[in-house]
């Protein structure tokens, strides 16, 4: 029985093209096979957890707060983490309840975590996804793709304790300091437009007319963690990532959610992504660069006349430099 989706990613559509057979170097798959999940710990690291009988409300204002995207979930009656609670949730529960007839939005932000669980988790599997700090970056790498989710937590396989929440960025950004450590490949040097990393075709987007409800149903429908926003001749004018929802919460203005992507992107009031572009001509080097040093999870590729061409995204990039080379798709597994 497969774990739950804790998070989405761009979804591929049946026409997407698979990376360069000519990419199999192999070098960053052995890199990632040496090290293990440990080795990116960082020294200083700042960790949340929730109760499963904290309010949804304070929650999610605690996310806001801390600048974080999830945290795992601690049940101090089964004593257990029991989960992760993620952004995702919050996009399910007002696409869930806010046009509903029987709920009223305010009132469910009192409910519990253990509340809104026993009813989401109706429609998906009870189980935490998770990784030893022994294990290796590339287990980790499969993971996170294999599951679709965005944040796996290393739990020490001992005390039980979270020691940290590994994400896609965080390993890249280890391979981008540490990479020198190894002969550069010679495909980095190949034009991002020629290796087909990414999603080229039946790209997610939304009009910048539609609103943010409109938003929050692409979301749910195409399980994709953010969206090119495009005015009418096509051209990308934001993007609205899954974070941009949970400020929502921070505003206390998820009561109003058919409000224009244009008068959201407009009123976002805390920091957001903003657009990060690439073009075909780029290389690959150049690509993962300006990812790691945007601390972005995507970039959108567009053309001269800034018209949405593809999503490259850390899940792309990762795919192709370290599980392919190894014979597996984690992505389409």
């Amino acid at each position: 029985m497969e774990p739950p989706r804790q998070g989405p990613v761009q979804d591929k559509g049946p026409s997407t093209k698979r990376a360069d057979p000519e990419l199999d170097a192999g070098v960053y798959m052995n890199f990632m096979r040496n090290h293990c999940c440990y080795d990116t710990i960082p020294t200083s690291n700042k960790l949340v957890i929730f109760d499963t009988t904290l309010k949804v409300k304070k929650a999610f204002l605690a996310l806001v707060a801390n600048g974080l995207r999830a945290a795992p979930l601690w049940d101090s009656r089964r004593q257990c983490f029991v989960g992760m609670l993620t952004i995702t949730d919050f996009i399910n529960i007002l696409h869930r309840y806010y046009r509903s007839p029987m709920v009223q939005i305010y009132g469910l932000e009192e409910h519990k975590i253990e509340t809104w669980r026993a009813v989401y988790l109706q429609y998906s599997i009870n189980s935490l996804i998770s990784i030893s700090p022994e294990a290796s970056l590339f287990d980790a790498i499969y993971a996170l793709l294999k599951y679709k989710i965005h944040r796996l937590p290393v739990i020490d396989p001992e005390s039980g304790n979270v020691l940290h929440i590994m994400t896609h960025k965080r390993i890249l950004k280890f391979l981008h300091l540490f990479g020198a450590m190894i002969p550069k490949p010679r495909f980095l040097q190949r034009k991002i437009g020629d290796v087909a990393i990414g999603t080229f075709r039946n790209i997610a987007m939304v009009r910048d007319t539609a609103t943010v409800y409109d938003a929050l149903s692409v979301f749910v429908e195409r399980r994709v963690s953010a969206l090119p926003v495009v005015n009418e001749k096509g051209k990308v004018v934001g993007l609205y990532s899954r974070f941009d929802v949970i400020n929502l919460a921070a505003q206390k203005s998820y009561n109003d959610l058919d409000i224009t992507m244009h008068q959201a992107l407009q009123g976002r009031v805390c920091y957001v992504e903003g657009v990060i572009k690439c073009y075909p001509h780029e290389t690959l080097e150049v690509i993962i660069d300006r990812i790691v040093e945007a601390k972005v999870h995507r970039l959108v590729m567009v053309d001269t006349e800034d018209m949405v061409k593809g999503i490259v995204s850390l899940s792309d990039l990762l795919q192709a430099m370290v599980l392919t080379p190894a014979g597996v798709d984690a992505l389409f597994s």
